[in-house]
């Protein structure tokens, strides 16, 4: 394992800790509200300090774009992409699908990427250019071809309300052309499952950043493909992402874009 892999894996199980101990006693979490929809706990924010601080204690010159703290680091070549409880929702509810993401990108690109899954002991790495793994098991995106035989992931806008008519009419139609849909709310886990082929691909709408860094090269890095609504590789800044084995997300990608509206044309 490639030695910065190591410290993320590292923070990453640290920041499990956190979160399953905290999860035994759900009742005396204090809960805030950001915006509509979107909470955010003292569970998250001590996680995401716990992976703050073993970053910083191996690599203090790295900058790191947290999902709680914001930007800091400054203009450091290296920036550390994290989201400290990816699915803060489902864990208030006790509802176990939620996930530590950690990527690690060189001048915007990329390079290593953790998915961490604290309820199931199950840790997705990939480095670029050496595959991705799953508890050190070498993983590939599925074999599936035809959409009709596919399950996919996806998730509601639920923080772009007025992207939601274009959503459903996706949804609609991806319902009818498919084996199903899932929306378990946790896009890093629901990447990692692309990754691993559980499901056969996945997209939605106005995610952040720490939500799909490191699941997004979890997927390439299984074989997989994946953009923006318009094709392209802009999907960190758009927040709108398609993804899936190379067969399957041609075809989701087409169907995506018959239903994308002015506001979603990246």
């Amino acid at each position: 394992m490639h030695p910065i892999l190591n410290i993320a894996v590292k923070a990453a199980r640290r920041a499990g800790t956190v979160i399953n101990r905290a999860s035994m006693d759900l009742d005396k979490i204090e809960v805030r509200s950001k915006s509509p929809n979107d909470f955010v706990t003292e569970v998250d924010r001590a996680a995401e300090q716990a992976i703050i601080e073993v970053i910083s204690d191996a690599y203090p010159e790295h900058a790191i774009l947290a999902e709680e703290s914001g930007d800091t680091g400054g203009e450091s070549e290296f920036q550390w992409i994290i989201d400290p409880l990816d699915g803060t929702t489902n864990f208030i509810h006790g509802f176990p699908q939620y996930a530590i993401s950690i990527a690690l990108a060189e001048r915007g690109i990329v390079q290593q990427a953790v998915v961490y899954d604290p309820t199931r002991n199950e840790l997705f790495t990939a480095s670029r250019g050496r595959g991705a793994f799953l508890n050190d098991r070498r993983v590939r995106v599925s074999k599936r071809v035809k959409l009709q035989e596919c399950l996919l992931g996806t998730g509601f806008p639920f923080k772009q309300m007025d992207n939601m008519d274009a959503y459903l009419a996706m949804f609609k139609e991806l319902s009818g052309k498919t084996a199903g849909l899932r929306r378990p709310g946790s896009a890093a886990l629901d990447l990692a499952y692309t990754a691993c082929g559980r499901t056969d691909g996945f997209f939605e709408i106005g995610l952040a950043p720490w939500d799909m860094a490191a699941g997004v090269l979890l997927v390439t890095e299984a074989g997989g493909l994946a953009s923006d609504f318009a094709g392209e590789g802009d999907y960190l800044k758009t927040g709108n992402l398609v993804a899936g084995t190379p067969k399957v997300f041609t075809q989701l990608l087409q169907v995506v874009q018959s239903h994308r509206t002015e506001a979603l044309q990246a």
